[in-house]
């Protein structure tokens, strides 16, 4: 009997695990895809070119809020969460309204969607999006392109156009993003590895990634988004934990198990944090994981022109993601604008446009600050309004990207920039050396969780 099943996504870990477990499989017959977080990506098809035998018209794209409808009107028997960033909480009230709907609710394990590499893979993972991936990706960039490898990173997708030309995409230059008509979460992803003189893959369909990525690869990078968990099979796994959302290391999918299976933890911006804040977090990790190493870190800022922003009246302009479903209210551009003197932080709420409305109305605990979303056309042209109106001095944007490249904005714009800084030992090339001194061995088996002895009390954020 075949069953009918339908998959709960955000246009990335839903279509790779359809890839890995439900494709060509004659023992499902998936009936549709759920879309949220992201705006604008129902409504799209799963192209019969991915999709494999059985949808020669593909397979539907539909709004979360339909779920309990498509259950209904195709007698679905199985739904599979297939998306990251969510409390525990939230994962249950999902499934219980399944289960009470009558189908079965299922989540897919790591090593059921991992693929194996025949190059040693490196990943870099978070309890939580905006825990500080992108600067620790690049530290390990650096230190393995620092023994003279060649790297090759490989982006946690972000399959938000035709989905048929997004099957796998390679980034060598800023000419390639303009062929791809990226987006500006996109962007922000991807220039820091083409300013390193790196290569990063990304796209739809991850095997053929890891072929092409395979075969001008030393080693290969796995940069993870949200706090996911890889899509290939890792030989040395990075996790990034942040002390201002101190107690999210166990309280979000599918970040805790992140940390279960993590080589090492990189305890982020503890330049920032409180240190009750810092111990809370450091002794949860040692709870959930003993066996791992521990690097305590900091996120430095630096901005060229600081001194022009004493006594002006700014906007900040922080990363997207990190403010909506991250769940953050502050960022570098915030510390920034504090730390040289700011005379004034002008909310900029009143001023959102279009779009950037509909996501402050989503995501109300955003603070004094614009989001730089930019999911598609029109929320890049709301983005533009959003900036141009405000009434201020100049600008600070604190996204990874040079926001001006994507839209006119009209004030001085000053970009903050961030790197990792490891306080102590050790350091991400010293556990970098110690791994390419040892012969590559399979990847290891996650560290069985005993039930009898669960994660320390979790912390409520603040």
């Amino acid at each position: 009997m075949v069953i009918k099943t339908l998959i709960m996504g955000a246009a990335g870990r839903d279509f790779h695990n359809f890839n890995m477990v439900y494709r060509n499989n004659p023992a499902y017959e998936v009936v549709a895809f759920t879309a949220t977080q992201i705006p604008d990506i129902e409504g799209r098809v799963y192209p019969a070119e991915l999709a494999g035998k059985g949808y020669p018209k593909g397979i539907p794209i539909e709004a979360e809020n339909k779920l309990f409808e498509l259950i209904k009107k195709h007698n679905v028997q199985e739904v599979v969460f297939s998306y990251s960033d969510v409390p525990h909480e939230y994962i249950m009230h999902i499934a219980s309204k399944v289960t009470a709907s009558g189908a079965s609710f299922k989540l897919l394990g790591y090593h059921q969607t991992a693929i194996k590499c025949s190059k040693p893979v490196v990943s870099i993972c978070a309890v939580r999006t905006g825990c500080g991936k992108s600067q620790t990706t690049r530290a390990v960039v650096k230190a393995l392109k620092a023994k003279g490898l060649k790297v090759v990173s490989v982006r946690h997708p972000m399959p938000y156009g035709d989905l048929k030309k997004q099957i796998c995409q390679r980034f060598a230059s800023y000419k390639d993003l303009d062929l791809h008509k990226c987006t500006i979460e996109e962007r922000e992803e991807y220039e820091p590895h083409i300013d390193m003189g790196a290569v990063i893959y990304s796209g739809v369909d991850y095997e053929v990634i890891a072929r092409s990525a395979e075969k001008e690869a030393d080693v290969i990078v796995w940069d993870g988004g949200n706090n996911d968990f890889p899509f290939f099979q890792a030989d040395l796994k990075f996790v990034v934990a942040d002390p201002h959302r101190p107690g999210h290391e166990a309280a979000y999918y599918p970040g805790e198990a992140n940390v279960y299976t993590a080589d090492v933890v990189v305890i982020n911006k503890i330049d920032s944090a409180n240190p009750e804040d810092i111990n809370y977090v450091r002794e949860n990790i040692m709870e959930m994981n003993p066996g791992c190493q521990v690097i305590d870190a900091a996120s430095p800022i630096f901005m060229e022109g600081w001194e022009k922003v004493r006594g002006k009246r700014v906007v900040v302009i922080e990363d997207g993601p990190t403010l909506t479903h991250g769940e953050m209210t502050i960022g570098a551009g915030i510390v920034a604008a504090q730390r040289y003197g700011a005379g004034e932080i002008v909310d900029p709420k009143p001023y959102f446009k279009g779009t950037i409305l509909a996501a402050l109305e989503k995501y109300p605990h955003i603070g004094d600050l614009i989001p730089a979303l930019g999911y598609g056309k029109k929320q890049t042209e709301d983005l533009e309004k959003t900036i141009n109106a405000c009434d201020c001095d100049l600008i600070i944007s604190a996204t990874p990207i040079d926001i001006t490249r994507v839209v006119k904005v009209k004030k001085p714009c000053l970009r903050v920039g961030y790197e990792l800084q490891e306080i102590g030992h050790p350091t991400v090339a010293m556990i970098i050396n110690d791994f390419l001194g040892k012969a590559k061995k399979p990847a290891k088996a996650e560290k069985p969780v005993k039930a009898e002895k669960p994660a320390k009390k979790v912390k409520k954020s603040k």
